[in-house]
C-alpha cells in the first residue's frame, strides 16, 4: 500500500502527517534541529514512506529538504496551489491536507535544482545582494561629500567612475585641497565644464568626522566589491569544471558574457528536463505576457510573476544584445523602436524572452547559438 507524507514547515517546528489509501496513519510534531529532523526521517522510513511533500515556506524548507533528500522522493509545492478549504484550520490539518493532495496526485512539485546548481544559485544571489549594497553605499558616500559641500557629482556622469573614486580616496586620506582634487578629473571633463567651476565644486568644508565617515564608507564599498569578485570567481571556477560546454555555448548568444552565462546556469541549471518546452521556461521565468481579459476588456498585459533574478539578468543581456551590430536582436530592436515606434522597455522584455528561448534550445541540444537570418529553413 502506497504511503506518503505531508510536512507543514514553520520556523521552529515541522508537523508530519502520514497517510495511505485508508486515511491518516500517523501524525506528530517535530523540532527543526538536525537530530530532530533525522528522528522524523527515521519514523517516515519505519512507516514505509517513499514520497513526501512540503510547502515552500520562506527559507525554512531548505534545511528540511537537505536532511530528507537522501531518503525520499520530495516535492516542493507552492502554497498558492494547495490552499486549504474554508473551515477550521490548524497546522495538523495543513499537514494532512498536503499529504492527501500528494496521495491523490493533485499537486506537482516545483523545480528544485541539484546540490551543485543550488550552490551556484547561492553565489549568484549573493552577488545581487552585494550589488544592491554597493549602490546604497555609493549613495551614502555621495551624501557625505554633499554634506561637506563637495559637489563634484553634479558635473560628472557617474559616481562609479575612476575620477570620482580617486577624489573620494584622496578625501578619505585627508587631502582636501581643491587644486589637488581637480587633478583627478579627466581632461575632457575639465575642458567641457571649466577648471574654475570644478575647483569651486571641489572646495568644501571638511571636518575630521567627515573624513572618518568617508573612509569607512569607502572601505565598506571595497569590501563588498571584493566579496562580489570572490563569488564570481567561484562561479566561473565551478562552471568551467562541471559545465564547460554549456558555459561556452551560452556565451555565443549576443549580449551574454561570462557573468550572465554563470547566472543563467545558476538559475535554470543545465538539464532542461524540468522544462518540457521553451515556452514553459519562459513562463517559469515570468517573461510571458499575462492574458487577463474580462467582458471583452483587456485588464493587463504585464509580464507574469517568476524568477526575478533570472529576469534581471536577461533584461541586462537584452540591452547589450540590442546594441550588438549585425545580430538579429539589433535588427529587431531597430524595427520595433525606430520604425514602429514601440516602447523601448517593452521591446527589451521581448528580446529577453527571445534570448531565454535561445537558452532553452542551447542547453537542451547542447549546441552553440546560431543567429537568425531569413534564409534559414527549419530542418525536417
Amino acid at each position: 500500500m502506497r504511503r506518503v507524507s505531508g510536512l507543514d514547515v514553520h520556523k521552529d517546528s515541522v508537523f508530519l502527517c502520514i497517510v495511505d489509501d485508508d486515511g491518516v496513519v500517523f501524525q506528530s510534531k517535530y523540532g527543526v534541529l538536525t537530530p530532530e529532523l533525522e528522528q522524523m526521517a527515521g519514523v517516515m522510513v519505519d512507516y514505509g514512506v517513499e514520497e513526501a511533500a512540503m510547502e515552500s515556506t520562506s527559507i525554512y524548507w531548505m534545511p528540511v529538504w537537505r536532511v530528507l533528500e537522501p531518503y525520499f522522493s520530495l516535492r516542493l509545492v507552492n502554497p498558492f496551489f494547495i490552499k486549504q478549504l474554508p473551515g477550521k484550520k490548524s497546522d495538523v490539518k495543513d499537514a494532512e491536507w498536503i499529504a492527501t493532495c500528494l496521495q491523490k496526485e493533485l499537486i506537482k512539485g516545483s523545480y528544485v535544482p541539484d546540490e551543485l546548481i543550488q550552490q551556484l544559485r547561492q553565489y549568484d544571489r549573493r552577488i545581487f545582494d552585494l550589488s544592491k549594497d554597493i549602490v546604497y553605499k555609493f549613495t551614502k558616500l555621495d551624501a557625505a561629500l554633499q554634506r561637506c559641500n563637495i559637489r563634484i557629482s553634479n558635473y560628472i556622469s557617474t559616481t562609479k567612475g575612476k575620477a570620482y573614486q580617486d577624489i573620494v580616496r584622496l578625501v578619505s586620506e585627508g587631502i582636501t585641497a581643491p587644486e589637488e582634487l581637480v587633478k583627478k578629473v579627466h581632461g575632457r571633463t575639465v575642458n567641457r565644464i571649466g577648471k574654475d567651476i570644478l575647483i569651486s565644486a571641489l572646495t568644501g568644508v571638511v571636518t575630521a568626522a567627515d573624513i572618518d565617515t568617508i573612509r569607512q564608507l569607502l572601505d565598506e564599498v571595497e569590501l563588498a566589491q571584493r566579496h562580489k569578485d570572490e563569488c564570481q570567481a567561484r562561479m566561473d571556477e565551478l562552471c568551467k569544471q562541471y559545465y564547460p560546454e554549456q558555459y561556452k555555448n551560452l556565451q555565443t548568444i549576443p549580449g551574454v558574457q561570462a557573468r550572465s552565462a554563470t547566472a543563467i546556469i545558476a538559475e535554470v541549471g543545465t538539464s532542461m528536463s524540468a522544462f518540457q518546452t521553451a515556452a514553459h521556461l519562459v513562463s517559469w521565468a515570468g517573461l510571458k505576457p499575462r492574458n487577463e481579459e474580462s467582458a471583452g476588456k483587456i485588464k493587463s498585459r504585464k509580464v507574469t510573476h517568476g524568477n526575478k533574478y533570472l529576469r534581471k539578468t536577461l533584461i541586462e543581456c537584452s540591452w547589450s544584445a540590442s546594441k550588438t551590430h549585425g545580430s538579429y536582436y539589433n535588427r529587431f530592436s531597430y524595427i520595433q523602436c525606430t520604425v514602429r515606434h514601440k516602447n523601448k522597455m517593452k521591446v527589451q522584455v521581448a528580446i529577453a524572452r527571445k534570448i531565454l528561448t535561445a537558452v532553452w534550445y542551447i542547453l537542451h541540444d547542447n549546441v552553440p547559438y546560431r543567429d537568425f537570418t531569413p534564409d534559414i529553413v527549419p530542418s525536417e
